[in-house]
């Protein structure tokens, strides 16, 4: 079992910053890549970035590049989403989760889930 628990989440301008934690405890040498995704009301729960456990490799979707960086510390096990420039568009429940499967951007490979953080972006 691995379990993730995001903080950070908050209240912001557009054009504004926020940085997203996630701290993961338990079995995480079973994971492959730990990711961020989002979901608005109203809307599929959608990929926005993720990190391979072992070497770092990260991808981000296309509406996210540029702005959002994700980043890990292996010692805290803490996984980060630095958002800057953001958007009213970014509003999203934002929820840090845990793959043991090689796809990257699908919600349904990701078995650990966290609780999810609230990010709002007013214009």
């Amino acid at each position: 079992q691995v379990q993730l628990v995001e903080s950070g989440g908050g209240l912001v301008q557009a054009g504004g910053s926020l940085r997203l934690s996630c701290t993961i405890s338990g079995h995480t040498s079973s994971t492959y890549y730990i990711g961020w995704f989002r979901q608005a009301p109203g809307k599929e729960r959608e990929f926005v970035a993720t990190i391979r456990r072992i070497g770092g490799y990260t991808s981000y979707a296309d509406s996210v590049k540029g702005r959002f960086t994700i980043s890990r510390d292996n010692p805290s096990n803490t996984l980060y989403l630095q958002m800057n420039n953001l958007k009213p568009e970014d509003t999203a429940v934002y929820y840090c989760a845990a793959s043991t499967s090689y796809s990257e951007s699908f919600p349904s490979e990701y078995a650990y889930w966290g609780q999810g953080t609230q990010v709002t972006v007013s214009s």
